[in-house]
């Protein structure tokens, strides 16, 4: 087990003041922007270190069999529009969750709903012993730095460099000398697969080398958990299979719990340990891609088979919040 990313000890903000500002050319929405100045505008990091003052890899002391994350009977409408009807679904540790289903049907509202962006209207989110939706604002900010999140389109700072990108949470949360950070973002960037680009602007990038910088971002607070919105949209089939033999790579030598939201079911296939289905505000399927591709239940059929049905249309053209 590699020991690059080792939890921050007794970690404290370096300190650019409670509001943050996210430069005005960023290119991000508006949850996109709320995590960011969430995550990286309060003082403290979570003491991730273990008993004896050993520092443990993100999934150890964590029993496989106690979730990571548990949504029990949630609900959440957005106005007149009920995208969430009672889900309930336990994510266990060290393993990679994808979560599929049309468009509209609430998959990344429950990304959000992880990171304490919005509210159940009814039910419960925990993160491990902790009740997300019952957080105080300290304490949910304390929780956040344990989540890593990898969002569709990287969300990158336009005017900071790729090693001021990837070094930010650093920056933020840690005492660190400069040579510090920038050997842990060296090791970070070697991780994803990417050399000799730190002096670069994101517009001198790729799009599959954006992504590659934001997963280095998401992982330099060695987070228990790392959500992927989204992860190979706009990226070929070669640079798409990149990023997910980096969730494969994130999985098994950091033992980094996963849930990825996605259409592309050839990533499904490889990344998935369990997929869940969501139909109409429920989930409607559990289990590896071969019990999928071999499912009963018609609404899992014709997404496997990518069959249009004019009702899947009919059940989210009100819903205002994508996926």
């Amino acid at each position: 087990m590699t020991d690059d990313f080792t939890p921050i000890r007794d970690a404290v903000a370096a300190g650019r003041g409670d509001q943050f500002e996210i430069e005005a050319g960023a290119s991000m929405d508006h949850f996109t922007h709320r995590f960011l100045c969430h995550r990286y505008d309060h003082r403290h990091v979570a003491d991730a270190t273990e008993k004896n003052g050993q520092e443990q890899s993100p999934g150890s002391g964590l029993a496989l069999s106690t979730p990571v994350v548990r949504l029990v009977d949630v609900h959440k409408s957005f106005g007149r529009q009920q995208v969430l009807r009672g889900v309930t679904l336990d994510i266990p540790p060290e393993r990679t969750t994808v979560v599929l289903g049309p468009s509209g049907v609430g998959k990344s509202v429950i990304l959000k709903l992880i990171t304490g962006l919005i509210q159940p209207d009814q039910g419960e989110v925990w993160f491990c012993d902790k009740r997300i939706d019952q957080l105080h604002r300290r304490e949910l900010d304390r929780l956040r730095t344990r989540i890593g999140f990898l969002f569709q389109m990287a969300a990158l700072f336009d005017s900071m460099t790729v090693e001021e990108n990837v070094s930010f949470p650093l920056t933020e949360h840690t005492e660190f000398s400069r040579e510090e950070r920038h050997e842990r973002v060296r090791k970070a960037l070697h991780t994803v697969g990417l050399e000799g680009v730190e002096h670069k602007l994101p517009s001198e990038l790729s799009g599959g080398q954006k992504k590659r910088v934001a997963l280095a971002r998401a992982i330099m607070l060695n987070p228990l958990l790392v959500l992927y919105d989204e992860p190979t949209t706009g990226l070929d089939p070669i640079r798409a299979d990149g990023i997910n033999e980096l969730i494969l790579k994130l999985r098994h030598e950091l033992g980094v719990s996963g849930i990825v939201v996605t259409h592309d079911l050839a990533s499904a296939r490889k990344v998935a340990d369990r997929l869940v289905m969501i139909h109409d505000g429920q989930i409607i399927a559990e289990g590896s891609f071969s019990e999928f591709a071999c499912s009963d239940n018609p609404h899992v059929r014709r997404f496997i088979a990518g069959q249009w049905d004019p009702c899947e249309d009919e059940v989210v053209s009100n819903e205002w919040s994508p996926r």
